[in-house]
């Protein structure tokens, strides 16, 4: 047996591997979960599909994600169908798309509903950008199949309704590829003509796959930006595209459309003849009215008597110019009494006047003056001699002076009682004329002396 041992380089296994992935598996459909959905600016789409115990790598190639109607993104289920392929580069197995569809919704319907909803949000569908029909238009847009059944029934309608109409036709596919482009390229041309009052975009009924091309996104910015009027008439009357919500009007079929626009040859005269009607009764009512005006303007005084205003304008004027009389007396006497005021004045700024009434207002202050001071001289003399005559009565030398002596001893005290003093003790006594130095002989509690 041999030993040698059979050593392959990572390339050539992975070359391997590779050709057996893709031969066991050439051609598979694979269910899970977008995850981490990115475009690359190559176009090339990379993304996850993942289930609860497993995920797998997917590639979806440019060429191949034009194919896909809807928008792929993080957390769509999915059904993909492709080949398994080994990336050497990585060591990665993957999965190269062919055919991506959602799961549940059909992949037409899924891109129906992620399309209205980002329209919506822009605003696109709001009901204040939509414009009304014109009433009467003149000249009719209409883009459709010129060999469709949508134009036969549309010019029936109208011819019957009312035949005199200009209609003008703008030919486009309304189903396949390129179809939405040269739909939108018909509105375009319609507004750049001129004269179009209003636009009718349509086709007959059929499967979704039928009626995508006014699905498409660039042909709704296109009616959204139409400076002309635009009536949706696409299918039967339960078929919705988002043409129908980007427009203006939405019909329930083309021969809706064409009897929305244009009304009935006798409903247009029927209603011109009753306009007429309507405005002979007006003239009418205002001939007469102008009539009942100029008879009562012929009769007013002014024309039969032609110089009444003449005397209005003289009594008047009789009025204005007795009240300028008397205006102007009661200014002229108002300016005689300011002036006697300021005359006034003047005079009682002379610097004489002011001398005089100042000399005599300065005697009569020092009149003033002086009988005050003799009146507070007179009450100040007379409060001195009160209080003088209060200090005298309560003056020890008054005391002194109805007959009474002040004792005082050696040390100057003065002698209340008798034991104030002792036997031999020399005292002092103040008399009301001089004083006598005296030594007490003897001291009594009691004067039992009569009283003389």
């Amino acid at each position: 047996m041999s030993t040698e041992r059979r050593v392959l380089s990572v390339s050539a296994l992975s070359a391997q591997l590779g050709a057996v992935m893709e031969e066991r598996f050439p051609a598979v459909w694979v269910e899970g979960e977008v995850s981490n959905f990115k475009v690359y600016g190559s176009g090339h789409a990379y993304f996850t599909l993942k289930d609860e115990t497993a995920q797998l790598r997917c590639v979806l190639f440019r060429n191949r994600a034009r194919r896909v109607r809807f928008e792929p993104k993080d957390g769509l289920h999915v059904m993909a169908f492709g080949a398994v392929e080994v990336y050497a580069q990585r060591g990665e197995y993957q999965l190269v798309i062919e055919l991506l569809e959602p799961r549940g919704l059909g992949a037409l319907q899924l891109a129906f509903e992620q399309l209205k909803e980002r329209l919506a949000a822009e605003g696109l569908f709001d009901a204040r950008r939509k414009r009304p029909l014109p009433r009467f238009p003149r000249k009719i847009g209409i883009v459709t199949s010129p060999s469709g059944a949508a134009i036969r029934d549309m010019l029936r309608v109208i011819g019957q309704r009312f035949g005199e109409i200009h209609i003008v036709l703008a030919p486009a596919r309304v189903q396949g590829d390129g179809a939405a482009a040269e739909v939108a390229q018909g509105i375009r041309e319609l507004n750049a003509l001129g004269g179009v009052d209003v636009i009718i975009v349509g086709r007959g009924g059929g499967s979704l796959e039928d009626l995508w091309a006014f699905n498409d996104e660039m042909l709704a910015r296109t009616i959204a930006a139409s400076k002309i009027p635009v009536i949706s008439a696409v299918g039967h009357e339960v078929d919705f595209t988002i043409a129908d919500f980007v427009a203006d009007v939405r019909a329930a079929t083309p021969s809706n459309a064409a009897e929305l626009v244009v009304k009935e040859k006798r409903a247009v005269a029927d209603t011109l003849a009753d306009l007429s009607g309507r405005l002979r009764r007006v003239i009418g009512r205002a001939v007469v009215a102008q009539r009942e005006r100029l008879l009562r303007t012929a009769g007013r005084r002014v024309l039969i008597d032609p110089t009444r205003p003449l005397r209005d304008l003289e009594r008047r004027l009789d009025d204005a110019r007795l009240r300028l009389r008397q205006a102007a007396l009661a200014a002229l006497g108002a300016r005689g009494h300011r002036l006697e005021l300021a005359a006034r004045g003047l005079r009682a700024a002379n610097p004489v006047t002011r001398t005089l009434n100042g000399r005599r207002a300065l005697t009569d202050l020092a009149g003033r003056l002086e009988r005050g001071a003799h009146r507070v001289l007179d009450r100040s003399r007379h409060r001195l001699g009160a209080d003088a005559a209060r200090l005298d009565s309560l003056s020890p030398l008054a005391v002194l002076g109805r007959g009474y002596s002040l004792t005082r001893a050696a040390d100057g005290r003065i002698v209340r009682r008798w034991r104030d003093v002792a036997v031999g003790d020399a005292v002092s006594v103040l008399l009301h004329e001089g004083r006598l130095d005296c030594r007490v002989d003897a001291t009594q509690e009691r004067d039992e002396r009569p009283q003389v």
